[in-house]
């Protein structure tokens, strides 16, 4: 005897049986409709998420990155801001010339050299310019010659400073590479009253041209992120730096207050252990006439207690 089964619709027994399936009443057509929904609501959103991420993650991707390049790209391929040299610049615009000196041009600028013997100590830090010519579409600028120097822990200069006249180090000379690469091994400058942390560089055409400082054909300068000032100036012999730090912002900083150092804050990595590297794109143009360069004479670009010569300041310099 075989067995009947009730007419049902997806599992669900008709309550009209003898009627077609669209003739069950309101209440039978609405959970139909409302599991219909179900299915096309989660199939929708299913397939709206895999379309999305089909769609729009490498899109996404690809516009992140091309929007992080593309802001890059603007930063190397703006022109450094001409800076002041300071008062203590050591090429013969202010006194005493050392790129007049064999043995600037090296890589290590960390000891004095020629007669002098004396070294700078502090936390190891390398200085990575990269140096693009704008004139030429932002090439790497090859054999142009930077001159980079900057103050010791104590935020003296070389050259000017008292105690430090008859030294010459954190001062030197590098040839730009086919990348357009210069790589100083130095230490982390200190921070002395009234100004950022900063390193000073200038740019010239080839080596030749380094004994006249009227023919650099850049000036400026590169500042540091506080954060690893902060870190740095917690080491021995850099104590003075907290207090003066601690009295600054890029804002307020006579030479980066412009734009708070937008175009010259420098990338920095490592830790004090096994020292920070800091680097920085430097874009060119000889199409342009430098507008800075030597201090001026008078103000507060002149060595303390000396005039525009080069008489030794003698206390930490202003600029």
């Amino acid at each position: 005897m075989s067995q009947q089964h009730e007419p049902s619709y997806q599992g669900r027994p008709l309550p009209n049986p003898d009627e077609e399936v669209f003739d069950q009443g309101l209440g039978f057509d609405l959970d139909t409709l409302m599991g219909r929904r179900q299915i096309l609501r989660a199939f929708g959103i299913g397939a709206m998420g895999l379309g999305l991420a089909a769609c729009t993650s490498p899109s996404s991707s690809s516009s992140a990155s091309t929007a992080t390049s593309a802001t890059s790209a603007a930063v190397s391929s703006e022109e450094i801001p001409d800076e002041t040299a300071g008062p203590y610049p050591g090429d013969g615009s202010n006194g005493p010339d050392v790129l007049e000196q064999s043995g600037i041009v090296r890589s290590d600028i960390r000891s004095s050299f020629g007669d002098a013997d004396g070294a700078a100590e502090g936390v190891p830090m390398t200085l990575e310019l990269t140096i693009k010519d704008l004139a030429n579409g932002g090439a790497a600028f090859a054999g142009v010659a930077v001159y980079v120097w900057h103050c010791d822990r104590a935020g003296r200069y070389s050259m000017y400073s008292e105690g430090v006249t008859e030294e010459n180090y954190l001062r030197g000379v590098q040839i730009a590479d086919d990348s357009g690469k210069v790589e100083f091994t130095s230490i982390f400058p200190a921070c002395y009253t009234g100004r950022w942390p900063h390193i000073h560089f200038e740019v010239y055409p080839d080596q030749a041209s380094i004994t006249d400082s009227t023919k650099a054909i850049a000036t400026s300068q590169v500042a540091i992120p506080k954060e690893y000032c902060d870190t740095v100036y917690q080491q021995k012999g850099y104590e003075s730096s907290v207090t003066n730090l601690a009295q600054l912002t890029l804002a307020t900083d006579n030479v980066f207050g412009d734009d708070s150092g937008a175009k010259q804050l420098a990338t920095v990595t490592g830790d004090v252990a096994s020292g920070y590297a800091v680097s920085l794109s430097v874009g060119v143009d000889t199409g342009t006439t430098p507008a800075a360069g030597a201090a001026p004479p008078g103000g507060d670009q002149g060595p303390p207690g000396g005039g525009p010569g080069g008489t030794p300041p003698s206390g930490p310099p202003p600029a």
